[in-house]
């Protein structure tokens, strides 16, 4: 109850730091004008328009100075998103038409004409902010030659229109059009005189201030968008219920046999060989190899998955509406920060049960998990931007606000909920004892390996969210708008019961093939949907986009493996989670069902406590200090079980909690 509570606090917080952080950033004005009052207009960046990434500050083309050049103070999440506001050279007061107004007149030397067609060659965009409110427009174009059609000319526009639309005296929308016959040529290199000029109108309009958002959400909205989204679930649906009449019907006919068999001959049971699960039964809960990095792995996912859950949390509650600059960037660091303690918690109660002692190294290793190889990346990446001058090179004082982040949140959170959970009195609770030697795993064909089984277990979760994942990287890695999180919501929440069936039916499968070693394979098959989105990383940018260069490329394959190794871990830990409750349901029931001889009462049923009969590894010196008992349970006939429903039972569970 006070983890739960303590997480709640933490989600409180960082929603009440979210909303402190929009205050701050539209409480510069109460966006109400009166006549001739002057408007705050931002002009924030350039770039190709293919290349959402590889930005740069707007004066950094030869355009037009204002006569104070002042930049717009900005939040982390705004730095982080790679906005650099700065005053515009436009005047655009409230209610004041203009018709051709001149901005500056300016002698373009060689060398500003040559940045010019070279913006314009890229097909440049630059984005700019009035009144809170995103705009666009294009620098130039490029046309073919009349006289010669394999020559190429570039235009430079020098004169916008905008059109601003009002409702009583708030600003409700504006839009930015070039002239196509106001233009100048750019193809030779010689020095150019431009007049950049600009003309503005104002138009009434009846849409509420409360609604002036909704035109950029709209596209996302449209009938035939949303008719692909709803397909999309219907898809996914359509492979959970197949996956589920696969489990039900497989599963349940192999138990089926098995009850059947036990059920009408049971002393002749008794004296067969065990095959299957049954046989390795002492070995199922044989603590894994390198169980520190295991448990860390589960203390990153366990995190990752509770970020995800705060994220969407966030986004149904209307917080990152269309182009709220910075905000999720701001949620995703803050919120990180404050779950780390989740993952210290988890990584340190875990290892505690596997009886690991080292808790400081699990500790550290749990924190570096993730944050270590994004840490690096954004090394990486963040040089790149240096070197190409691009606005998403974080500034000097932007990066040591978030080391004290890290440092003074982030780290302290992780070390407490360590100490909780290293200090917890939580027991790895298995059914049956541990035997003394693993037993050898026999011969195993190769779709039976941990690769193939991975390729298996990654498809199915990837084929129910693939059509959405067109669209959130449309919107990451593009310039389309993404407002539909209840969607997206559903979509996640079928990825994880898909992942967890999955899982549950290859594990079974694992075990039926007399492998006991599950644990690393079955956080491995959870994960391994990760894997496949980052091969959707490769089609996307080869074949539905048209980002190019050097510094674009690194930051799409760069983030999108960090990204993809996030969901790696979280996923891997549902898969894990699902199978250690397969695991200790099933071998549970058989356990007390060989004492009671009769069926399990289903999901209600009693649970059996069997603490006294299990033996950790370390604590199994010597077989005679446990007598015949200990010699039973390691004969090859393995354990007996007289009832085989177990799993059956489990299904219905797993089925009825989701």
């Amino acid at each position: 109850m006070l983890k739960k509570m303590a997480v709640i606090r933490w989600l409180v917080v960082a929603l009440l730091l979210v909303f402190r952080i929009q205050e701050v950033r539209s409480g510069a004005s109460d966006h109400k004008y009166k006549e001739k009052e002057e408007v705050p207009i931002y002009a924030n960046k350039v770039g190709p328009f293919h290349n959402p990434s590889e930005t740069y500050r707007f004066f950094d083309l030869p355009f037009c100075l204002p006569a104070h050049l002042k930049e717009k103070p900005e939040a982390l999440g705004e730095v982080l998103n790679g906005d650099r506001l700065v005053s515009a050279p436009y005047k655009l007061p409230f209610m004041v038409e203009k018709d051709s107004e001149t901005v500056c007149r300016k002698k373009l030397t060689k060398q500003e004409v040559s940045k010019f067609r070279s913006a314009v060659a890229k097909d440049y965009y630059f984005q700019m902010y009035y009144d809170d409110l995103p705009f666009w427009g294009f620098l130039g174009k490029v046309e073919k030659d009349k006289n010669d059609p394999s020559e190429e000319r570039f235009y430079l526009f020098k004169h916008l229109h905008f059109e601003i639309h009002y409702n009583k005296d708030r600003v409700i929308e504006i839009n930015a059009k070039a002239d196509p016959n106001a233009v100048v040529d750019l193809t030779e290199d010689k020095e150019v005189e431009v007049e950049f000029m600009y003309s503005v109108r104002w138009k009434e309009t009846n849409i509420p201030f409360e609604n002036r958002m909704e035109k950029y959400s709209q596209s996302s909205s449209q009938p035939h968008h949303l008719e692909i989204h709803w397909f999309s679930i219907i898809n996914s649906c359509v492979t959970v219920l197949l996956l589920t009449g696969f489990l039900a019907t497989i599963l349940m006919r192999v138990l089926k046999n098995d009850f059947v068999k036990y059920a009408h001959d049971e002393e002749a049971a008794d004296d067969q060989e065990e095959t299957g699960w049954k046989y390795i039964h002492g070995d199922v809960f044989r603590y894994p190899k390198y169980k520190s990095l295991f448990a860390a792995a589960l203390g990153s996912g366990t995190q990752l998955f509770s970020l995800a859950l705060f994220i969407f949390g966030l986004a149904l509650v209307g917080v990152f509406y269309p182009y709220n600059r910075g905000a999720l960037f701001t949620a995703l660091v803050v919120i990180y920060a404050l779950t780390s303690g989740i993952a210290g918690y988890t990584a340190a109660s875990f290892y505690h049960q596997l009886e690991g002692t080292n808790w400081v190294r699990n500790l550290l290793l749990t924190g570096c998990l993730f944050c270590g190889p994004l840490f690096l990346t954004f090394c990486f990446l963040n040089t790149v931007a240096i070197a190409y001058t691009a606005t998403a090179a974080l500034p000097f004082g932007t990066i040591v606000v978030i080391v004290l982040i890290w440092s003074l949140v982030t780290s302290p959170l992780l070390v407490l909920g360590g100490i909780a959970g290293k200090n917890s009195k939580a027991e790895f609770q298995a059914p049956v004892r541990t035997t003394k030697y693993p037993r050898e795993i026999p011969p195993l064909p190769w779709y039976r390996k941990t690769i193939p089984q991975m390729a298996m277990a990654g498809f199915l979760p990837f084929s129910a969210i693939y059509i959405e994942l067109y669209y959130i990287f449309a919107s990451v890695w593009g310039h389309r708008i993404y407002t539909i999180y209840s969607i997206l919501f559903i979509v996640f929440i079928i990825l994880l019961i898909v992942t967890a069936f999955i899982t549950v039916a290859l594990t079974y499968f694992q075990l039926a093939a007399e492998d006991h070693e599950w644990w690393w394979r079955s956080f491995l098959c959870g994960g391994s949907t990760g894997v496949f989105i980052y091969g959707y990383c490769l089609y996307y940018y080869y074949e539905r986009s048209d980002m190019s260069g050097f510094m674009q490329t690194s930051f799409f394959f760069g983030y999108m493996a960090c990204i993809c190794y996030g969901f790696f871990l979280m996923l891997g830990m549902i898969g894990f989670h699902q199978d250690e409750k397969l695991n200790i349901t099933y071998i549970d029931v058989g356990e007390e069902n060989k004492f009671k001889n009769r069926p399990p009462s289903g999901c209600n049923s009693p649970e059996h406590t069997a603490s006294d009969a299990y033996i950790p590894d370390s604590k199994i010196e010597n077989e005679e200090d446990y007598g015949s008992d200990f010699e039973d349970d390691t004969m090859e006939t393995g354990h007996q079980s007289k009832d085989k429903d177990g799993l059956g039972v489990y299904l219905l569970c797993i089925i009825s909690q989701f």
